[in-house]
């Protein structure tokens, strides 16, 4: 295995990427009791239309497939795999995003056992159409719980309010009548399309003999045959820059209204320098503004249009960006105004070097801190390396950004036909 030394942060990771096109990062932490180790696969809910393995035509599938997969990959013939992490003494899960499909587990005893049955389940794939239609009425059951709830409905209403076409308006579950016509054959085109392990990263980190994990591994693959597999060819809609909708009402059963603005950050195919250069440059100037004792969470809160809920967040994957700002609001209407007021300042905004070192170092400290957790760096660590940038590598380019490099950000940031509102009022 190839070892990387970051002498900066004290940190060392072994990487290989196998013959069958699995990359595999092991980062060992004698120091730790617990082990982490993810495997995950470059594929979510937004990957609906592409052309399968071995197949010529494009085709889409429906929406909720991604999840609807995950959910059914700890299912087999004769068990549920929960219980085979159980007798072993780990801790396992398993989470969709728009961009990712991912399964984990957290032991401190049995580690390669638990290896070796993550990637075993993982890349031993069981639908039955009883099974599936089973499934069915579980995951309804998930998006109704989902419906009811006024947060989420706050932050998918920010998204459909703000995509014209591009399917991250589309809940990560899909609908209700979405899931209804799903099939075993889309669960299984789907799988050997983006399973493949070309399309996958394993992640360890935690307490292991490194030379130990990386033999049970690669002598795990090599047990395997896989197809030879391309890049996948995915096909996402053309989505204009400006929002769909400038504003969104939703009525649901709530006691203080909610209200949500969101900035279309991206919409555009972004990796390497550049996705990391917007990625840090978006998340620190939405702090500064944002964060407890930033000027405009001063004037939310000195104008009472502000509480406790009030909350901040900011994405950006690998063709699609987005900040959230909201919170409950007693005046949802002020509060939308005055943030976007707010915002549209910023492109007078100056920042000088005092306040641009200030920004870096809590970006740094915040950086170091997460790292004490091995879950933040094998989730982080694959989310940048899906776009072409080392995680162990983000502090030296924080510190070299410039007093220009903000104030060339901020100046250009903000632009009223890319902010959009979300607001949930009392029925």
């Amino acid at each position: 295995m190839n070892k990387l030394t970051y002498d900066h942060i004290e940190e060392v990771i072994y990487k290989e990427k196998l013959p069958n096109g699995l990359t595999v990062f092991l980062l060992p932490k004698p120091e730790m009791a617990k082990t982490y180790g993810i495997f995950s696969t470059n594929y979510g809910s937004i990957d609906q239309t592409f052309v399968p393995i071995n197949g010529r035509e494009r085709i889409t599938v429906p929406e909720g497939v991604a999840h609807f997969l995950e959910h059914k990959m700890f299912e087999k013939a004769d068990r549920d795999v929960f219980a085979d992490f159980g007798k072993q003494g780990a801790s396992a899960n398993a989470y969709t995003s728009f961009t990712k499909t991912a399964y984990l587990f957290a032991a401190t005893n049995h580690i390669e056992k638990n290896v070796k049955t993550l990637l075993d389940f993982v890349q031993d794939p069981y639908f039955s159409e009883e099974s599936v239609e089973k499934e069915k009425g579980i995951i309804a059951q998930e998006i109704e719980m989902y419906n009811d709830q006024p947060d989420w409905q706050t932050f998918m209403g920010t998204l459909k309010a703000m995509f014209h076409q591009h399917p991250v308006k589309i809940d990560i579950a899909g609908t209700v009548d979405s899931i209804h016509t799903i099939t075993k054959d889309d669960l299984y085109t789907c799988y050997n399309t983006f399973y493949h392990p070309e399309n996958m990263t394993l992640f360890i980190a935690g307490n292991f003999n490194v030379q130990q994990m990386a033999d049970l591994i690669k002598h795990n693959q090599a047990s395997k045959d896989f197809a030879s597999m391309e890049d996948v060819k995915r096909t996402y809609p053309d989505e204009p820059t400006s929002v769909a909708e400038r504003e969104r009402k939703l009525t649901m059963p709530v006691s203080i209204p909610k209200c949500t603005v969101g900035i279309k950050e991206s919409s555009a195919e972004l990796t390497g320098d550049v996705f990391l250069k917007k990625d840090l440059l978006q998340s620190m100037v939405v702090d500064f503004y944002f964060s407890k004792g930033g000027p405009f969470y001063r004037q939310l809160y000195d104008q009472q249009l502000i509480d406790a809920s009030f909350y901040f967040e900011t994405n950006l994957e690998k063709n699609v960006g987005f900040t959230f700002i909201g919170g409950n609001t007693s005046d949802p209407d002020r509060f939308a105004d005055q943030v976007r007021e707010l915002l549209q300042s910023t492109n007078q905004a100056e920042f000088n070097a005092e306040e641009v070192d200030r920004m870096k170092k809590k970006k740094i400290g915040l950086l170091l801190r997460a790292m004490n957790s091995l879950e933040f760096i094998a989730n982080k660590y694959i989310h940048y390396d899906t776009v072409g940038v080392d995680l162990f590598t983000i502090i030296p380019v924080i510190q070299s950004l410039t007093v220009e490099d903000f104030n060339t950000f901020v100046q250009n940031w903000i632009d009223d036909k890319r902010i959009a509102v979300c607001k949930i009022m009392n029925e």
